[in-house]
């Protein structure tokens, strides 16, 4: 079996593909309780690494605006304006 790759260094499609994958396995009811809680803790912690991920990409959207001598400059990107 290959080994997992470590939590901490999936970029957000890696973790939120496994996430995916663990709770496809779960909801198909056919895993003996100990793999479950394994893949629930998993889980868990793939959650917790896409929050952080998407936390620091909401951080960093810039947008590019028109200043009033239409010239393009980069701003702050609100979440509101999405």
């Amino acid at each position: 079996m290959p080994k997992k790759k470590s939590i901490g260094k999936m970029s957000y499609e890696e973790a939120f593909m496994e996430l995916q994958s663990i709770v496809e396995k779960m909801e198909s009811g056919e895993l003996p309780l100990k793999d479950s809680l394994a893949l629930f803790e998993r889980g868990q912690a793939l959650s917790v690494r896409c929050s952080e991920l998407l936390e620091e990409a909401q951080l960093t959207l810039r947008q590019l605006t028109e200043d009033e001598s239409g010239e393009l400059i980069e701003t702050d990107l609100k979440l509101g304006d999405l």
